[in-house]
Parts: structure tokens; C-alpha cells; sequence
């Protein structure tokens, strides 16, 4: 059903800016960089703010929302929001693991999980009744500690193989992750989508819009400004025993 951007779309806008921003400061950023093992981090953090502004793009002019009726109440829900983590949320883990040195299962593990809890997630926000629309967040709620039981079990202790300052950056931009990610099913629940509708919907989407912000520029910035960090991962020696 079709749905119309109200006040909201303040915030809306504001995350298409601030991704934009940021996706040019990456950019910026990777000029000159020639090492094809220290490129892959810039493409795939370019990428992740890239896509962030086209979905905030099309949330703020109208494209990416639609209404669900959930009993006799009308929900708005922006879809594209979901579109942009099911791209954006693999490609940052993505950069975790390259930092840490995961291997491939590791790897498939993270984003396999991932994209079960996006894709749960989805299911939750567009679901008609507010029972199925509570379990389906359970679900997503339950993939999402999975995999953060990964992210502080196999890939922190990948990680503590690498140099001290690539231990210590993946450490860095690991707790930004569980912090923001843990608050992401918190606003769901407090939000319209949820079953308690603490914060409205102009609130819910600023709250959403500062995590996104935090969890894909501000993770950039941490990653990318590290380039000496970076090298090491390049040109990894010995872990010291």
C-alpha cells in the first residue's frame, strides 16, 4: 500500500547528506593508495556509505516506504531501510574479518547470519498481526547475538593473531559494532514497528538515522584513517609468541 514521507523526512535527509559526505571522504581518502590488499578496504567501505545515501535518498523522496496495516492501524514502514542493511551490513562485516584475518568459513558464517537477521527482520516489519510481527523480531533478535557470539569468540581470536595495532584497531571498531548493533532491536521494539510505540515515528527514524550514521561513517573513518594500521594488514609479520 502506498504511504507518503511526513515530518520525517528531515532526518531522512540528513542521512542522504551525511552518507554522501562521507562516501566523498572515503574516496579522498583512497587516492593513491596502489596496495590491491589495502584497496579492498576503501572500495568495500565506499561502497557500504554508497549504497546508505541512494536508500536514504529514495526513503526521503517517497520511494522507498509503504504502509502495512497491522489490525486497524496503519504503519508506515520506510522498506529501503532494510534493502540498505541487507547490502551495507555484510560488506562492513566483511571489512572485520579482513582485518582480523578470518577465513572463508568464518566469513560465510557472519554474513549468513547477517543476512538471516535483515532478512527476519524484513519479515517482522512487514507482517500484518502484532503476534507474528513480535516473533519475527525475536528471531532477528536471536540471529543478531549468534552473531555476536562470532564476532567476540572466532574473529576476535583471529584477530589477536595479527600485529598488536591491527589487534587493537579490530578491537576498536568491534565494540562500535556490538554497541550500536545491540540498539538497533531496541528501537524497533520502542518504535511504530514494535508492539510498545514509545517513540513515534519522526523520533524513531532520527534514532535510526544517527545509529546509521554512526555504524557506516563513523566506523569509516576509524578504518580508513588508520592507514599505517592498514599497511600492517598488507604486509602482515609474525604474531609475536
Amino acid at each position: 500500500m502506498a504511504a507518503t514521507v511526513g515530518p520525517e523526512s528531515i532526518w531522512l535527509w540528513i542521512g542522504t547528506i551525511g552518507m554522501t559526505l562521507g562516501t566523498l571522504y572515503f574516496v579522498g581518502r583512497g587516492r593513491g593508495v596502489r596496495d590491491r590488499k589495502m584497496q579492498e578496504f576503501y572500495i568495500i567501505t565506499i561502497f557500504i556509505t554508497t549504497i546508505a545515501a541512494a536508500m536514504y535518498f529514495a526513503m526521503a523522496t517517497g520511494f522507498g516506504v509503504t504502509e502495512v496495516m497491522v489490525g486497524d492501524e496503519a504503519l508506515t514502514i520506510y522498506w529501503a531501510r532494510y534493502a540498505d542493511w541487507l547490502f551495507t551490513t555484510p560488506l562492513l562485516l566483511l571489512d572485520l574479518s579482513l582485518l582480523a584475518g578470518a577465513n572463508r568459513n568464518t566469513i560465510a558464517t557472519l554474513i549468513g547470519l547477517d543476512v538471516f537477521m535483515i532478512g527476519t527482520g524484513a519479515i517482522a516489519a512487514l507482517s500484518s498481526t502484532p503476534g507474528t510481527r513480535i516473533a519475527w523480531w525475536a528471531i532477528s533478535t536471536g540471529a543478531l547475538l549468534a552473531l555476536l557470539y562470532v564476532l567476540v569468540g572466532t574473529l576476535s581470536e583471529n584477530a589477536r593473531n595479527r600485529a598488536p595495532e591491527v589487534a587493537s584497531l579490530f578491537g576498536r571498531l568491534r565494540n562500535l559494532v556490538i554497541a550500536l548493533w545491540f540498539l538497533y532491536p531496541v528501537v524497533w521494539i520502542l518504535g511504530t514497528e514494535g508492539t510498545f510505540g514509545i517513540l513515534p515515528l519522526y523520533w524513531e527514524t532520527a534514532a535510526f538515522m544517527v545509529l546509521d550514521l554512526s555504524a557506516k561513517v563513523g566506523f569509516g573513518v576509524i578504518l580508513l584513517q588508520s592507514r599505517s594500521v592498514l599497511e600492517r594488514v598488507a604486509t602482515p609479520t609474525a604474531a609475536p609468541t
